[in-house]
């Protein structure tokens, strides 16, 4: 049998368990050009709390009665297509299930001895997204300042690590002393401000007295705020998500400070990482020479166990995880 999970009712506020069912149904039979994979590890991400809204968006909601929708990696165990053999460690939408059928064009084969989850997090979208929405639109320059929100989370932290690289000066907004300091002593951003026990504004004024030239913002409302009050002339500010008003979509009332963008000649702009498929190996190969060199360092929260799926995903908006939010399934065969 197969367990899943589905969405029985779209949540209002943070996401619960009871909006989902777990459930038992057969294992999917496959046909002519399919594989079946048995699920190991699916990634929990903020975005996914958009999917379960009603709304359009780049992607259709999560239907009542569907499969929640997740990334993942899992192990081919019946193969009938000719670029699958058991044994090999895919990635693709496997959501909140044990087993999953798959047409052959929307999996791909990971490489022999790579750790798997590293697919999920830092050679996964969330690297990519730090990598694309840094370089092509923050467009760093060496010298400049680069304050990051979310900073501790997996695509923040990722940021942060490569403004470094690329010769920035770094300071990251987190929650908690925890997280402030593995910022500064593993990640080596220069400062970290923790916004659950400082003055977020007066500490950016304090560490930025130029003015902030990229701000890469994971999280919106008050701290997009902000960012926005101290820009410095011809900045950039990524729009890569808003955790913060994720769980109250009508609370969004847009930034207040937004004329700053017109004094200070400033854009301000938002990208999805679809935009950028044909240049996915060009940031992998990028990603894992900073891994291999000890440039990049990454956190894994790995939660264990499908019927901890619905909590593990709210651990992103209870500010639990540090890095990349897992939940792991099942071991490999």
């Amino acid at each position: 049998m197969n367990r899943q999970w589905q969405l029985r009712t779209r949540p209002q506020g943070m996401v619960k368990d009871s909006d989902f069912a777990l459930i038992s149904s057969p294992v999917p039979q496959i046909s002519d050009g399919e594989v079946l994979v048995k699920t190991l590890y699916v990634s929990c991400d903020p975005a996914m709390r958009g999917w379960l809204e009603d709304r359009r968006s780049y992607v259709p909601p999560v239907q009542i009665g569907e499969v929640m929708r997740a990334n993942g990696v899992g192990q081919v165990v019946e193969s009938r297509s000719a670029d699958f053999k058991v044994g090999d460690l895919v990635q693709g939408m496997l959501g909140w299930q044990e087993y999953s059928a798959h047409a052959a064009k929307a999996l791909r084969v990971l490489p022999p001895g790579a750790q798997p989850t590293l697919f999920l997090g830092v050679l996964g979208m969330t690297g990519l997204t730090a990598y694309f929405g840094l370089l092509d639109i923050g467009k760093p320059v060496a010298g400049e300042t680069v304050l990051v929100s979310g900073a501790a989370g997996a695509t923040g932290s990722i940021v942060g690590q490569i403004a470094r690289i690329h010769g920035c000066r770094v300071i990251g907004i987190a929650g908690g002393k925890d997280k402030c300091d593995w910022l500064v002593k593993e990640a080596r951003f220069d400062a970290a401000i923790d916004y659950k026990s400082e003055d977020v504004e007066k500490r950016v004024r304090e560490l930025c007295p130029k003015g902030v030239n990229i701000y890469f913002d994971n999280v919106g409302g008050e701290i997009l705020d902000v960012a926005l009050g101290n820009l410095a002339q011809r900045a950039r500010v990524v729009i890569c998500g808003g955790i913060s008003v994720y769980n109250d979509p009508k609370s969004v009332t847009g930034p207040r400070r937004y004329l700053n963008l017109l004094v200070t000649r400033s854009r301000m702009e938002g990208f999805l990482i679809f935009d950028y498929v044909s240049r996915f190996g060009e940031a992998i190969r990028e990603l894992s020479g900073w891994l291999q060199k000890g440039e990049l360092r990454h956190e894994e929260d790995i939660q264990v166990g499908i019927e901890n799926a619905p909590a593990t995903l709210r651990r992103l908006f209870e500010g639990q995880n540090r890095g990349k939010q897992i939940l792991k399934i099942a071991d490999p065969a």
